[in-house]
């Protein structure tokens, strides 16, 4: 793969994470991690959260004064299930803030690590070489900071790629934008075109 079609992917791939949001990646990475490696303590979780709905429902429909025994054992099991969970919740927190700093350190790596390093590796090299003199003295600009002359570096190349992907997104919004107002206003139009024939 070449130099630029590289450069251009890494681009493309963190802007990609930008539109989407590293928090929804994140949830949604973590809940594909706990349902493929966690699933027996999210199913313990999930009813221990029934069992003390259930268990609550009948403390509810007991009255403490004419059936002071069930009562009080109901009430010893609630408590004794919303502490099992809460041991759970801590345990289940502790292991989303490690899967969050870990999920956060690898996306930073393939994102803007990959590029500082590429950029760091290739400093030097040419991305591809311009025709003399299409720039003129401005030439050297295209090149810095340490390509050959008459070239494009990796830097100048990188964000080249990030401001074309930023373009390409406002264009997009703006399509979306004025084509759901006019979707708007047309529906408007014909319902005043209505109400015109009607009068």
């Amino acid at each position: 793969m070449s130099l630029g079609l590289t450069i251009f992917l890494l681009a493309l791939l963190a802007q990609v994470v930008t539109w989407i949001g590293s928090t929804v990646l994140l949830n949604l990475f973590y809940a594909i991690h706990q349902y493929i490696f966690h699933a027996s303590t999210v199913k313990q979780h999930r009813q221990l959260k029934k069992e003390i709905l259930s268990t609550k429902q009948e403390l509810l429909h007991t009255s403490a004064q004419d059936q002071f025994a069930k009562w009080a054992k109901l009430r010893r099991k609630v408590d004794k299930a919303l502490e099992d969970l809460e041991k759970l919740n801590n345990a289940m927190a502790a292991s989303k803030s490690s899967y969050t700093l870990t999920f956060n350190s690898l996306l930073w790596i393939i994102t803007s690590g990959a590029q500082y390093a590429l950029g760091w590796w290739y400093g030097k090299h040419a991305v591809f070489y311009l025709p003399p003199q299409w720039f003129g003295p401005a030439q050297w600009c295209l090149a810095l900071p340490f390509a050959p002359l008459g070239s494009v570096s990796v830097g100048i190349w990188q964000m080249a790629c990030r401001r074309v992907l930023r373009i390409g997104e406002d264009i997009i919004k703006d399509f979306m934008d004025s084509s759901s107002a006019a979707l708007t206003d047309g529906g408007k139009s014909a319902g005043t075109s209505d109400t015109d024939k009607k009068k």
